[in-house]
């Protein structure tokens, strides 16, 4: 027997040795699925004498195709006299049989691949021949609905035959006019890989029946992730044979918006009537007690096979759920839980994951004024994106019209049909006459001096600017930063788009709404305000040894930490509220946050706020709790203690008697937790006292142990949660 099959479990080893006919392995969370998936291979190979040629392993992303080619190559070290099984993702795979037989349907083979943005240029110029520029469709919006029609096999005419109104038509119509210029290029796009591959063999089964006998064992990494297309390409190559092993969990399937089916996996008993299915159920990572409430989370959804996971690990501390009174305290608390994990666990990393991009601004706010180093996962930091450059943008050139840096960062965005012939004529009258291109612009639009097209456009964007400079004079920052998004048109266009990531970015631009109107609250001017976003996306200090991670849930997936913060968990922010009317997408919502749990292994921490800001509204919403947290067992679960229960931040600073009652209550609460007792309490810091501290603001001590400068101080600031601060090194001010 091989030596490395000693490495597996029961249930591991008897995927491994499951070599014939159909296989669905179960793999759940943590449970080892790639370790299987490259220890079969091996087996084959080694135990087996299947010819490393004959394998076939398909991933969804270069990094894991990369991570089990090199664990194969380890496993059999030296025993290989000639290649490697073919392992790759399934794009790269569609690519070589292309390369090779796509004549056969009438492409050459040294067709072109187009990115994104060939893609939307193509689309561009269809839209533009078809009279449709400027309409409901953007060229980005109609390239992703294109996709999404292309990963469901849909062509132009069977999309046209079944639009339900007039913008999918003219969407079937640009799709079609769009099709006829790629075949013109001898191009393909990226989904264009698969559906021409699966049409090559569906065309030519001579060619089909080569591969399925080339081939003779095909495994499939994800197959929760497949869609309609990648479907069919596995069917095709395996008709024959059917020695096709899947590696999935149907509990993990979170990128429907992408196209992923979820029933390619609930289906695969009726598809292949053959199939055997193996569990891998014992999980490497987590103790008993998340993987409980995981799956007690989880099980409420109906679209599962089911399993069961358990651990060697069977103790471990309790679930902590903490209602913040804001989302600002919420902030201060993640900081605080992150800092605290790793001060008590030198060797362990922090992940805090939550549902959208927007929601990062505060986390990283709270750590950089603790001057915590962290990393940003998934995406840029919440000033470097680009909706979020453009808005201060514009915030800064109402302010300093001399901005040129800002003044040609907005001059098309979002666009308003200003080209680089006119930007290039516009740096050349500045240049010419010693102006900013502010006055370069006024200059041309006084003088008259470009076409009526160009100088129309110009003139728009005049217009804009002197309202907002208006504007910002006599307007509260979160006021203004709404006129900057109504009065460019921003949110209306992405609006119109109507993508998964333009939703995100209307989120994010709210979220700059909100920072404003936060910062007003602080008593910051718009010209602070900028000082400080300039100063938060400093990127000098940033660390890549990092041990908190700030990410998505989406892109946390497959990653695992010592603790897990999960935050925002609140009905309408997760489950997100695009998925609130429809059950499939509820479902969905609720994997991810199975996803997001699973990803911890010794801590996790479930936070919400029960009332948060929307758009830069000058009060804060009221919110509920998310379902996922009810669905926790309670003997799961602990409450982490919060001051909103017991006071309302308006008048904390005059209800002494309510944080006296407070500080007493905390002293015999479940959890256990008090402040010192028997400690002197500084005449100088008495209970109730109202400071003022240089970052945090105006606060309220709650308890005080010692005296002197080495007297530890409990302080309450209203937005920030509770801190406790040493006096030499606090610089408090008595109010």
């Amino acid at each position: 027997m091989l030596s490395f099959m000693d490495q597996l479990n029961p249930e591991q080893r008897l995927a491994v040795e499951a070599t014939e006919g159909p296989l669905l392995i179960l793999a759940g969370a943590g449970s080892g699925k790639t370790r299987v998936i490259t220890y079969r291979i091996a087996y084959l190979i080694q135990n087996v004498g299947v010819a490393p040629e004959s394998i076939l392993a398909v991933a969804f992303t270069n990094k894991a195709a990369d991570q089990m080619r090199e664990r194969v190559r380890a496993l059999l070290g030296g025993t290989i006299a000639s290649a490697l099984p073919h392992i790759s993702t399934f794009h790269s795979f569609c690519v070589r049989v292309l390369r090779s037989d796509i004549h056969r349907i009438g492409y050459i083979r040294n067709f072109s691949i187009y990115d994104e943005d060939d893609q939307e240029r193509l689309i561009r110029a269809s839209m533009s021949e078809l009279g449709l520029t400027g309409q409901i469709l953007t060229p980005r919006a109609a390239a992703s609905r294109i996709s999404h029609a292309k990963s469901r096999m849909l062509e132009p005419a069977e999309l046209y035959r079944i639009a339900p109104d007039a913008s999918t038509e003219k969407l079937a119509s640009i799709y079609e006019r769009y099709e006829k210029k790629l075949r013109a290029a001898n191009a393909l796009d990226f989904d264009d890989l698969l559906l021409k591959t699966v049409d090559l063999f569906e065309a030519s089964p001579d060619l089909c029946e080569l591969y399925n006998r080339h081939f003779r064992y095909v495994m499939v990494d994800e197959y929760q992730d497949t869609n309609h297309v990648q479907y069919q390409l596995i069917h095709h190559l395996t008709r024959l044979h059917q020695n096709i092993c899947v590696v999935g969990d149907e509990d993990q399937s979170i990128y429907r918006w992408r196209g992923a089916d979820i029933e390619n996996i609930l289906n695969f008993e009726k598809d292949f009537p053959r199939a055997r299915i193996i569990r891998l159920e014992q999980n490497y990572r987590s103790t008993q007690l998340i993987l409980d409430a995981a799956s007690a989370v989880v099980c409420h959804n109906r679209a599962r096979i089911g399993k069961e996971l358990w651990s060697d690990r069977k103790t471990g501390r309790l679930l902590e759920v903490f209602e913040a009174c804001n989302a600002e305290e919420e902030a201060g608390f993640v900081a605080d839980q992150a800092t605290d994990a790793l001060a008590s666990d030198p060797g362990g990393a922090v992940g805090i994951l939550y549902r959208t991009n927007a929601q990062s601004r505060l986390f990283e706010e709270a750590l950089q004024r603790m001057g915590a180093a962290y990393e940003v996962v998934g995406g840029f930091r919440f000033y470097e994106r680009a909706e979020i450059k453009d808005a201060l943008a514009y915030a800064r050139l109402s302010v300093n019209p001399r901005d040129s840096a800002a003044l040609l960062r907005i001059i098309n965005s979002p666009p308003r049909g200003i080209g680089p012939t006119t930007v290039s004529a516009l740096q050349a009258v500045a240049l010419k006459d010693n102006l900013t291109l502010w006055e370069a612009l006024e200059s041309i639009l006084t003088a008259k001096s470009l076409p009526g097209r160009a100088l129309k456009a110009l003139g728009g964007f005049e217009t804009v600017m002197r309202c907002l400079m208006e504007d910002q004079a006599s307007m509260t920052l979160g006021e203004f930063f709404r006129s900057i998004f109504d009065r460019t048109e921003y949110l209306k266009i992405l609006k119109a788009e109507n993508l998964p990531e333009s939703q995100g970015r209307i989120e994010n631009l709210q979220e700059l709404a909100n920072a404003a109107r936060e910062a007003e609250e602080r008593g910051e001017t718009l010209a602070g305000f900028l000082d400080h976003a300039a100063l938060v996306s400093d990127t000098d200090e940033y660390s890549e040894r990092a041990r908190v991670t700030l990410m998505t849930l989406h892109t946390a997936k497959g990653l695992e930490f010592s603790t897990v913060i999960l935050a925002g968990m609140e009905e309408g922010l997760f489950p997100h509220k695009l998925s609130l009317s429809e059950p499939a997408a509820i479902e969905e919502e609720r994997r991810l946050c199975y996803v997001g749990m699973t990803r911890a292994k010794n801590r996790l921490i479930l936070t919400w706020a029960s009332r948060r800001r929307a758009y830069g509204e000058d009060y804060l919403r009221s919110t509920r709790p998310s379902r996922f947290l009810s669905e926790i067992p309670p003997h799961l679960r602990e409450e982490k203690p919060s001051l909103k229960p017991r006071i309302e931040w308006g008048n904390a600073l005059n209800s002494l008697d309510r944080i006296e009652s407070f500080i007493k209550n905390r002293r015999t609460s479940s959890q256990g937790l008090e402040f010192s007792s028997g400690a002197r309490v500084s005449h100088r810091w008495r209970r109730g006292t109202q400071v003022r501290h240089p970052t945090y603001g105006l606060g309220t001590v709650l308890d005080c142990e010692g005296d002197g400068e080495n007297s530890k101080l409990t302080v309450s600031f209203p937005g920030f949660g509770t801190k406790k601060l040493v006096e030499r090194y606090a610089s408090l001010k008595r109010c």
